[in-house]
């Protein structure tokens, strides 16, 4: 039963965190290092990746009229700006794809601890601060998803490999921030940013299924399966919460909650280190 609960603890975070930027792996190392799963580093190591699906399956609810393409009351049945920005996705997806697939094991090796975790809230926090402020005197030039060129999905492809090298990076952080810097509008920067989190999660859950396996145990299946739906369900209230807000705020909150976090991280662990 308590690692049950544990497992809900997890999804509620993972809800929270996958979607604000604030890193959803960072948060989910970090969290482990206090409310430990009573499970192998193999199963752990799947399940902080494969929980993220919850979180997905909340963006498919929500947005299936936006990203579902196709529609009888279109000509050939297919919606074609739904079909272009999909292809857009695909392109924003690849520079990130390369990476995991190339030094995805070496990465998390090299990289999967609390100081890298740490220095990167921090320098991301402090990136929210100076976009946000450098923002306001400038004008989005792309406010719609139609608008995002070719070539600026593959630069935001480009920002996500910054999150898929650093854990505490936040995949939509980057991702949002690198929008926001090639001038999409926040709210715009973070819908396609939602959408490109499906096939990036669908793909590195798979990647990690598949190097598992699939010999659960029971008990290990239903932590798996509690965590998922927390996350789902936490994320449906999330995801609005976070659409209604940018509407009239700008991250810079988020942008110092990193900065806190990142620095309590550091004195932490360097007073575990010292005790």
């Amino acid at each position: 039963m308590l690692e049950l609960l544990k497992a809900v603890f997890f999804g509620i975070v993972e809800g929270i965190t996958e979607w604000l930027p604030i890193s959803s792996t960072g948060h989910l190392i970090l969290l482990n290092e206090f409310i430990r799963l009573d499970v192998s580093e193999e199963f752990f190591s799947m399940f902080e990746v494969v929980i993220q699906l919850g979180a997905i399956f909340a963006v498919v609810a929500l947005f299936w009229k936006e990203i579902w393409p196709f529609s009888a009351k279109e000509k050939y049945f297919v919606r074609q700006d739904t079909f272009v920005m999909w292809f857009k996705i695909v392109v924003a997806c690849i520079p990130a794809a390369v990476v995991e697939l190339a030094f995805g094991d070496v990465i998390e090796e090299m990289f999967y601890n609390y100081l890298v975790i740490a220095v990167a809230l921090i320098v991301f926090g402090v990136a929210f601060i100076w976009i946000e402020n450098r923002n306001k005197i400038r004008r989005p030039k792309m406010e719609a998803i139609a608008d995002i060129t070719w070539m600026t999905a593959f630069w935001i492809g480009m920002f996500q490999v910054i999150a898929a090298v650093f854990p505490g990076t936040s995949r939509s952080g980057a991702t949002i921030l690198g929008g926001i810097l090639l001038g999409v509008s926040r709210g715009i920067a973070a819908e396609f940013t939602f959408f490109l989190a499906i096939p990036v999660m669908f793909g590195a859950s798979l990647m990690k299924l598949m190097k598992f396996g699939l010999s659960f145990t029971s008990s290990e299946l239903v932590i798996l399966l509690i965590g998922m739906a927390t996350a789902f369900f936490v994320s449906l209230a999330v995801i609005r919460f976070l659409m209604g807000y940018i509407k009239k705020h700008d991250f810079k909150v988020f942008g110092w909650y990193r900065i806190v976090l990142g620095a309590l991280v550091i004195v932490y662990f360097t007073w575990i280190a010292g005790v």
